[in-house]
Order: structure tokens, then sequence, then C-alpha cells
């Protein structure tokens, strides 16, 4: 959802007002879109959801989606992903104008050009939605993502945190999967290092399921002077806000890292099991010796060595 903040800005300003989104639950597409004017409504589509079936699974989820769609009344639709049941489903409720990749089948039930060129469906999402939208003549605003600031998420971080000297830095511990965890042993002993750098603030940010994670973090850190905060159950809006006002994000390659880099901060990214996703100018990636190329050790190549060494050259070189 952070990759398509440009490309659905720009579909509303083409349209000439707010959209309706169709998206997944856990895209958190209604806190990012949080007080923004861009976005009417959210359909939320419950499909292939993880561990359970969802109501649009399936031949009759496929039309409880169709009649949603059709309740509507839409007039178009901009299909930013290679779905054919989407495709399928706007076909179906009758949207008179369907736009969107046109990546194999889906051409059957889109009925607007352009499609999606072979070449550029070899990018990634993000490139993806802003080559299709220049085809399309739909001009695109931001160069990358810029995700807003609800303006009362900056007092909530100032209620979680309070004053306190020392700049704050955002460590990302979150992991969607387990290749991309760097550890507890290694982001403690980064927070040591970072320490006689001048940092002496931090949040550790990640999602409910790494509140252990942090728990072993503090652990590690015992009688450590760093003053060190928890945040894995934060709304994102507030994430957002924390991310503001940090003076960088250093972390596992997360939506959290995406947020960073959206917010305008510079994002150092551990990518030891993926390669770097190149949206942002924001986001330096840090890679293990040799490159990416195993998920089986790739994030423990990477050493709070080298990261700190990646903090400071950067920083250096920009002046920070």
């Amino acid at each position: 959802m952070i990759w398509h903040l440009p490309h659905i800005r720009a579909i509303a300003a083409h349209a000439g007002g707010p959209v309706t989104l169709v998206a997944k639950p856990r895209s958190a597409a209604a806190q990012i879109f949080l007080g923004e004017s861009t976005v009417r409504d959210i359909i939320w589509m419950e499909r292939n959801q993880k561990g359970r079936r969802g109501q649009h699974d399936g031949l009759f989820g496929v039309l409880r989606l169709t009649r949603e769609l059709r309740a509507r009344q839409f007039d178009a639709s901009y299909l930013l992903h290679k779905s054919q049941t989407l495709a399928l489903a706007t076909w179906l409720a009758g949207i008179p104008a369907r736009h969107g990749y046109g990546v194999g089948p889906q051409r059957l039930w889109l009925n607007r050009t352009p499609f999606l060129s072979g070449k550029d469906r070899r990018l990634n999402w993000f490139q993806q939605g802003t080559a299709w939208l220049a085809a399309a003549g739909i001009p695109v605003a931001e160069a990358e993502p810029r995700l807003a600031i609800v303006p009362d998420a900056r007092a909530a971080v100032h209620r979680h945190l309070g004053d306190g000297p020392g700049k704050l830095v955002t460590i990302g511990i979150g992991s969607s999967e387990s290749y991309k965890q760097w550890g507890a042993v290694r982001f403690a002993e980064l927070i040591r290092l970072l320490l006689p750098a001048g940092w002496t603030r931090f949040v550790l940010l990640g999602g409910p399921p790494q509140a252990k994670l942090a728990e072993e973090i503090m652990q590690h850190l015992a009688g450590c002077d760093a003053r060190i905060a928890i945040s894995v159950d934060w709304p994102l809006s507030e994430v957002a806000a924390l991310l503001e006002q940090s003076a960088f994000y250093v972390g596992n390659d997360t939506g959290f890292l995406n947020m960073a880099a959206a917010v305008g901060i510079r994002t150092y990214g551990l990518f030891g099991a993926t390669e770097p996703f190149y949206h942002s100018r924001q986001i330096v990636p840090i890679i293990p010796p040799g490159g990416v190329w195993s998920r089986t050790d790739g994030m423990a190549r990477i050493t709070a060595e080298a990261v700190l060494a990646a903090i400071l050259t950067d920083r250096q070189r920009s002046g920070s």
C-alpha cells in the first residue's frame, strides 16, 4: 500500500475526486489513508487469507465481491495488480470502463488500454504502477511514496516517549518471514555500538508478534545507559509520527522500512535474504559480504560493525 500511495493519489486526481479502494485487511489501508481526502471508502477483500478461508474465496466468494462492486455503481475501475479474479469481478459487476495491467487472461475482462508492456512487467511493483500510469497519460505528482502525518499522532508519540536529551533512533525489529530477521543479539549489539556515536534514545519497532523479541533485546541490554522504548502495538498513524521524529530508521526489510522512507527520514535496510527494492532515495541498503545469495545465513552475515560503518559513512557523506 505504501508503494501505491502516489498511484492512488494520481488516479484520484485524474478522476476528479476521491476513490474507493479494494484491498486486503493486512494492507492496513484504513490507517495509511487516515485523514486523507483521496480515498472515500475501502472494500475489504477477504481472499487468500493466511490460515483461514475468507468470504471472497472460491466461486461464491467471487460472486459476493461482484455484488459488492455492482451495488456501488462505479463508473470505472483501475486494477494495479495482475489478479485475474479482480478483473473478472469488475466485468461481472458491469463496470463500464475497466482499466488495468492486462497480464495474461486479465485482458479478457478489461476493456480499456493501455496494457503493461512485457518489459515493464519485469519491474518491481512500484515501477509497474508508475510505468502503467505514464502509458495511460495519468500524471503522477510524486516521484516516490510520501506518507502524510496525522497531526494528533505527533502528540500521541510525545505521550508515549516524553522528553529527553539525545537523538531518537528507530530500530525496526519486525519481520514477516524468519529469514528476514536479524535477531535479538545483533540488534542489542548494534545499539551498544550506536551509543558512543551519540545516539542514546531508541525505540524498538515491530508488531505484536515481536513483543517477545523486544523483551529479549532488552535483556541483552541490561545495565546499558541507553533509553529504550518498545512499540509493538501502536496505531500506524503514531508509528508514522514516530518515524518522522527519528534521526533515522535501521532494521529489517518490512513495511515499517517502507513507511520510514515515505515520511522522509534516512532508512538503513538490512537486506540479507532479499534483494533491495529501489523505490526511494531515502533507503540505504545494507547487504552481506558477497551480496544477497542465501536465505539460510544471509542476515547472519551482516555484522553490527558493518551496519554501524554503513550508517556513519552515509551520514558523513550527507553531512547529517
